[in-house]
């Protein structure tokens, strides 16, 4: 696969977002498929892997560590602090927490060093600096290689870059979540961070796999999500069935012109789409092959954007762990 640079690291364009093997998306699929995306994922070029602590509450991590074992040396792994459980409650930026939790997190993936650590999400009753400042101790320890940031606005991420270089920031980015091109991609560039984009094919929707809520299963959390309801539901299924046209015409899948159409926005960020399917996960590394026309990316940006998108990303509960300083809900 195409590679590109990530902070000191040098990655797969493509990344495997790994949450849905064990989070989120209704009842996480087999052991053995799961270790069938991961493994497949090695053949398949993927070089850079993303999990996080409150992952299926350690799982996705034992899983991650303990399938990639051997080929440890081939990856760069990246997982996440400062959330248990995803609520706002349950935020915890202190730095002894955080030092707490990258221990917990080493033992669980049986490595001795981290790649890249994010922040999860902002514990906004701890100065950025502080929860920054903590990170950068694991770093001088030797535990984490590299630091990042989850779902912050651009100034959140000036204050934690002037503490210690931040090497990634990932939030949501896709044709139908465009917050990011407020103001968070043009800070990315000027200070050199590499930016992820995480549900680049929008939960699924866009890929033609979320457009009927009646089929999510327990525990899947699109089913909170606003957009996949009513009457957001209704005038999102419109921008669906046109988008899976235009797909067709770039000689592509829909999941395939979602991605292609980031790579071509930025020639620096690095898409984490997750999958708990072998096939989809190889579909998604064929995008990094998928050239679109000018004509076609001037379509996607038309046609699914943030005045054309109906509904909010979260439900209030989750929104607020979210940093909106300087970018709109």
């Amino acid at each position: 696969m195409l590679k590109r640079h990530l902070g000191q690291f040098e990655v797969s364009a493509i990344g495997l977002g790994c949450m849905s093997l064990s989070h989120s998306y209704g009842p996480p699929p087999p052991r053995e498929q799961a270790e069938r995306v991961l493994l497949g994922a090695i053949d398949a070029g993927y070089t850079f892997f993303d999990t996080a602590a409150v992952y299926g509450l350690g799982h996705n991590e034992r899983l991650v560590g303990e399938v990639l074992k051997p080929h440890r040396d081939k990856i760069v792994l990246a997982s996440k602090c400062g959330m248990t459980r995803g609520e706002e409650r349950d935020l915890n930026g202190s730095p002894e927490r955080l030092k707490q939790t990258c221990d917990e997190s080493l033992a669980r993936l049986g490595v001795e060093t981290i790649d890249l650590y994010y922040l999860h999400r902002w514990d906004r009753r701890v100065p950025i600096e502080d929860s920054v400042g903590a990170l950068a101790d694991l770093v001088k320890a030797g535990k984490i290689r590299a630091i990042g940031l989850s779902e912050v606005g651009a100034a959140t991420l000036r204050k934690a870059h002037a503490t210690h270089p931040i090497a990634a920031l990932q939030t949501e980015y896709s044709p139908w979540t465009r917050n990011p091109e407020i103001a968070v991609l043009a800070a990315c560039r000027e200070l050199g961070v590499t930016f992820v984009p995480f549900s680049p094919v929008a939960r699924g929707f866009l890929a033609g796999g979320a457009s009927d809520p009646t089929k999510f299963g327990p525990g899947d959390f699109r089913s909170g999500m606003p957009r996949f309801h009513g009457e957001a539901l209704a005038a999102n299924l419109k921008l669906l069935a046109a988008f899976t046209a235009l797909a067709g015409e770039a000689g592509c899948t829909p999941a395939q012109l979602c991605l292609a159409w980031l790579m071509e926005k930025d020639p620096t960020v690095v898409s984490i789409p997750g999958t708990s399917n072998p096939d989809h996960m190889r579909e998604n590394a064929a995008a990094a092959e998928v050239t679109l026309s000018a004509d076609i990316m001037a379509r996607v940006e038309s046609l699914v954007n943030e005045r054309t998108v109906t509904g909010p990303r979260y439900a209030p509960a989750m929104q607020a762990t979210v940093d909106t300083e300087d970018w709109a809900a």
